[in-house]
């Protein structure tokens, strides 16, 4: 009689473990996931309306990198320092202006820049 019980209390304490490995994740992990799932499903409009942005907004935003992305970079390359300018600011007529900040140091110019009648 001990050899019939035993036989199968044996087979069930060797499956425990197997069994404990195939449960799935845990709550934890389960809970992360919903709501992982659940904030893609929020942001799925926004990220539709923004794919339909970049649709619409890309060839303007390709032919101004064609266009002014050479000067830009030549901007780039003379300023050293752009923590010493304030934000632009845009005046009525379309001209941007880039102040220097009042506190920066005073910069002395590598070539004396040529003077324009105006």
């Amino acid at each position: 009689m001990k050899q019939i019980i035993a036989v199968p209390l044996v087979t069930l304490m060797l499956s425990s473990p197997l069994m404990a490995q195939e449960e799935g994740p845990s709550l934890m992990e389960r809970g992360a996931q919903l709501f992982f799932e659940g904030l893609m499903q929020e942001m799925a409009p926004a990220m539709d309306e923004m794919a339909k942005l970049m649709e619409q907004a890309g060839p303007a935003l390709q032919e101004f990198v064609t266009e002014m992305g050479p000067k830009l970079l030549t901007m780039l390359e003379e300023v050293e320092d752009w923590s010493l300018y304030e934000a632009p600011e845009v005046q009525p007529n379309g001209d941007i202006i880039i102040r220097r900040k009042p506190d920066s140091p005073e910069v002395t110019p590598h070539e004396q820049m040529p003077q324009i009648d105006l």
